[in-house]
């Protein structure tokens, strides 16, 4: 095992001293952010959501900042602002929350929708525009948001521009009965407190492993098949984009590399495909009508494209 995987794994065994019984759920997270990508966390409150993002804050040893979103909240707060300094006879600029490594945005969809598109460009192109001023905010940058359920008292929701900057969606559920005994004894959740694992210069190399694996023209075929029949199904009203094809070939590249492979399998592609596409696409009323989800419907399609046959021969098929 090569160092970096090794830093990996003493990452998640970190990680899951705090949150116990999500040895799946971390790893999809460890691997949406090695591919680069933002997190978007729906679930009910007090599931420990807010816990795992300051864990994976903690153990990669990255400066992290946490902005609780309340309808006061401004665009501002985040992207900065300049005041006039009268000792300067100038305006001075004093940089915002995103000037960060990760932003653990908590109940995102609590605060206004101008306040949330705000986070529009620095979430694309990791800088933010102020007064006229373009500024770059530190590397590696990821946004971890936390969202409630939209039926919850003060929610709304969030703008599908920004829904489809999030690389991936993942709800973490309760917790196992033993798993919950041990939480109530003290053994995990914010009782535990973890040290880092690794420095940002690391965790940038890693990145870089990460998007060197090799991902054969088939398997990207087959990849983008599965994108585009979301784009013509009858109970979807808006498909996957683009940037959802682009997300899940990433996803797919570091979760083969934590599994030891360099090369992604189309099993890789067939396991992500829902978690990465079903807060991008949006269900047609006769859908809704039905209370069919948008998980069922992607299980479907999945279900219906056939993956492409190959043997493992180096890199090739």
């Amino acid at each position: 095992m090569d160092l970096y995987r090794k830093k990996a794994e003493e990452l998640l065994t970190a990680v899951n001293s705090v949150i116990l019984g999500k040895e799946e759920f971390t790893a999809q997270i460890l691997a949406a952010l090695l591919a680069g990508g933002h997190i978007l966390l729906e679930d009910v409150p007090g599931v420990g959501k807010t816990t795992l993002a300051m864990a994976f804050s903690r153990a990669i040893g990255l400066e992290w900042r946490r902005v609780q979103f309340t309808p006061d909240i401004m665009p501002s707060d985040l992207t900065g602002f300049s005041v006039y300094r009268k000792e300067q006879e100038s305006f001075v600029y004093q940089p915002g929350a995103v000037f960060c490594n990760i932003l653990l945005a908590d109940e995102i969809n609590r605060t206004s929708p101008k306040t949330q598109s705000a986070l529009l460009e620095v979430m694309e192109e990791h800088q933010v525009t102020v007064d006229g001023k373009t500024r770059k905010v530190p590397r590696p940058f990821h946004v971890i948001a936390i969202q409630n359920p939209l039926d919850t008292a003060g929610t709304q929701p969030l703008p599908e521009a920004q829904v489809d900057r999030f690389m991936v969606s993942l709800s973490l559920g309760y917790p196992d009965f033993e798993d919950e005994v041990r939480l109530i004894e003290g053994k995990g959740g914010k009782n535990r407190k973890i040290a880092p694992v690794m420095n940002g210069k690391t965790f940038l190399a890693m990145q870089k492993a990460v998007a060197e694996v090799y991902l054969h023209e088939e398997v990207g075929r087959y990849l983008v098949r599965l994108v585009s029949a979301t784009r013509n199904h009858e109970l979807l009203a808006v498909g996957g984009s683009p940037r959802a094809s682009i997300d899940l070939a990433k996803m797919a590249k570091a979760t083969a590399w934590l599994n030891g492979e360099d090369f992604v399998a189309p099993q890789d592609v067939r396991r992500l495909f829902v978690d990465v596409l079903k807060h991008r696409v949006f269900v047609s009323g006769a859908a809704r009508h039905q209370r069919i989800q948008s998980r069922e419907i992607l299980e479907k399609i999945a279900n219906t494209i056939p993956e492409p046959m190959h043997r493992k021969i180096g890199h090739r098929f």
